[in-house]
């Protein structure tokens, strides 16, 4: 059973979109499994730049058919601008390229409305969210409230649950957040009209079908949103995003279980990026943060927000490869590394005095943790015309080595630009 699960080994943004298109050309299925549209892929194909926050990053290939399991938190209006975006380009002519779960939570209005409405009472204290409503969702979905993308279907439940969902809603977003009010009849009317646009990517059992084409030898890739260190359960709460974003999550999410996963691909740049609130310890809060940041071009897809950016922390990503089982890594980004005199790696902790090589997890300590460095020559080279491995430059192919000793998982792919073909492959993905 070829499955192969895809995850971010950082705190996200670490290029899991490209990776995913790649990887797409030789699969049959990609399988969304978990997160909704606060994450955005950004994928760069001949030099056309396609920002997904919904659907598969397999969708730019025609033969492979995406699938939105019933772990995604689902906002309608948002897919429905996206299919109809990515339609006028040429791409999504067949319907059956696209299958959603009926069991898919579904993302109204309110939810980003309370999501928007909480963060700036917290004021100095925001978790940092993206605003989408990702948070209020999940939380309906835990308390056995949540609309169902199959609800969609069915004008007497839907009706019924709105008029449930809004008499709570609507208190707190009135009498606590002091925000106006949704009228059901409204919302009523344009969720229909969503419903209407998705009814032709409607799937009923979705797990059924990934369950079929895994006992037919089918190819199939398993993509989630955002990065492990924001796990619910495992990244550093409070500051993390609703869901479980780490391997283990594609089987909850897709219905399916662990006995058929072949390998897991962690995704991690050559170096650290992070979003928003939260501990950090090898950022560069000066010049050569925002020489990254530039280089980079590491601001939000979806927020436009800046990304805060440091140096690449093997503590972090041990923590993260053993969390997911990750198997085999790919290395993205390293291009952005050149023109630097010298590049640092963080190998270890101190934490009130002692040195710790392993990721802290009670709460408060990563905070406290101050990076160790281990310091190494730069490259000057550009890499972005770089086609094998062999070819990169000394220092740079040092600094490849180094990271794959440390983390003793063999790097499978290093990606030297945001283009399909710039990829350097050194092992086959299947």
């Amino acid at each position: 059973m070829p499955a192969i699960i895809v995850v971010g080994a950082q705190w996200g943004d670490e290029g899991k979109g490209k990776v995913v298109d790649v990887f797409s050309a030789q699969a049959d299925y990609v399988v969304r499994y978990q997160g909704g549209a606060n994450a955005g892929h950004t994928l760069v194909v001949e030099g056309k730049k396609t920002i997904l926050h919904l659907i598969p990053s397999g969708i730019l290939h025609p033969e492979t058919t995406c699938i939105i399991a019933a772990g995604v938190v689902l906002d309608i209006e948002t897919l429905c601008k996206e299919i109809s975006a990515l339609k006028t380009t040429g791409l999504m002519q067949n319907p059956k390229q696209l299958l959603i779960s009926d069991s898919a939570t579904v993302l109204l209005p309110y939810h980003r409305q309370l999501d928007q409405a909480r963060e700036k009472a917290l004021g100095h204290e925001k978790i940092g969210t993206t605003g989408k409503g990702i948070g209020p969702a999940y939380e309906d979905r835990a308390a056995r409230k949540a609309i169902l993308f199959g609800d969609l279907f069915n004008k007497e439940t839907l009706k019924a649950k709105l008029e449930s969902a809004l008499k709570e809603k609507n208190f707190l977003l009135e009498k606590y957040y002091k925000t106006e009010p949704l009228n059901v009849d409204s919302l009523m009317k344009t969720t229909l009209k969503w419903a209407e646009e998705l009814s032709h990517y409607r799937c009923r059992d979705t797990s059924l079908v990934v369950h079929k084409a895994l006992k037919a030898s089918k190819k199939v890739l398993f993509e989630g949103a955002q990065g492990s260190l924001l796990d619910i359960m495992h990244g550093t709460y409070p500051f993390v995003t609703s869901s479980s974003t780490i391997a283990g999550s594609a089987l909850v999410g897709s219905g399916i279980g662990p006995s058929t996963i072949q390998k897991v691909v962690g995704i991690t740049k050559a170096y650290t990026t992070r979003v928003g609130s939260g501990p950090f310890p090898s950022e560069c809060d000066d010049e050569v943060g925002e020489r990254m940041r530039q280089a980079g071009n590491e601001f939000g897809s979806t927020t436009g927000r800046s990304r805060r950016c440091g140096w690449l922390d093997l503590v972090a990503l041990k923590y993260a490869i053993r969390i997911n089982g990750i198997t085999n890594l790919a290395l993205m980004k390293i291009d952005v590394l050149s023109g630097f005199d010298e590049l640092k790696a963080c190998t270890a902790y101190e934490l009130d005095g002692q040195i710790i090589t392993e990721y802290p997890v009670s709460p408060g300590d990563l905070a406290r943790c101050k990076p160790v460095y281990e310091t190494f020559r730069g490259w000057k080279e550009d890499l972005t015309q770089v086609k094998a491995l062999k070819d990169l430059p000394r220092y740079a192919q040092e600094y490849v080595n180094f990271i794959g000793s440390q983390l003793a998982v063999p790097i499978d792919v290093v990606s030297v630009g945001p283009g399909r073909d710039q990829t350097l492959w050194v092992k086959p993905l299947f």
